[in-house]
């Protein structure tokens, strides 16, 4: 599989996340996101929006949005499951992966910021913008995980494939999380397992330190 992707991506990291706990072998394929190189001819042909991350499989499709990618995955390698057994359960799960995939997480995407601007408003406007939108969905985060483990229990899963990269763009633009002791919990666990230390934006080939 090859995998177009941008290091400090959080939608590139999601699907790093399910590909590492999946144990799949994937080319990565970075798309430099400052450079510009997701709006050039060659990207565009391969994504006609123009975002990432893209994932070409092992039978040559192309798929686009991470939602549409990690569910892919789920359903042809479906060992480890992302997702728990009962429909309640998934449900609650699903729900909190779509809080920061459609709530937060749109409303600091790049576009969105820059647009901010070009209608006037100054960087400490964007960044109260940006604190106010992570800060709301994070305290709903925080209500609806569980109270041990991960997300969901003892094993990460779907909900944690979202909220890791979340944090990662949280502490990016300083968001004090003090306040949620159950994501910090995660948060903690996270940084102890493998497949989410492989896919951290510190570990990708386009980071700059690299």
């Amino acid at each position: 599989m090859e995998l177009y992707t941008y290091y400090r991506s959080t939608s590139s990291y999601r699907v790093r996340i399910a590909l590492a706990l999946k144990g799949l072998a994937y080319q990565s394929l970075p798309v430099n996101l400052l450079q510009g190189e997701q709006r050039g001819a060659a990207y565009v042909a391969v994504n006609p929006q123009g975002r990432v991350p893209a994932l070409r499989t092992d039978g040559g499709e192309l798929l686009v949005q991470s939602p549409a990618i990690i569910e892919y995955l789920e359903e042809v390698y479906p060992q480890p499951a992302l997702l728990p057994a009962t429909p309640e359960v998934r449900a609650k799960v699903r729900g909190v992966a779509a809080i920061i995939g459609c709530d937060i997480h749109p409303l600091h995407n790049v576009s969105v910021l820059n647009r901010l601007r070009q209608a006037g408003h100054d960087e400490t406007q964007v960044n109260q913008w940006i604190g106010h939108w992570i800060s709301q969905g994070l305290a709903a985060v925080e209500q609806l995980i569980g109270d041990h483990g991960f997300c969901f229990g003892d094993e990460p899963g779907l909900a944690d494939v979202y909220l890791i990269p979340q944090l990662y763009a949280a502490e990016r633009f300083n968001i004090d999380l003090d306040g949620f002791p159950r994501i910090l919990r995660v948060a903690a666990l996270a940084a102890g397992h493998p497949a989410f230390a492989k896919a951290h934006p510190s570990r990708q080939p386009d980071c700059p330190a690299q």
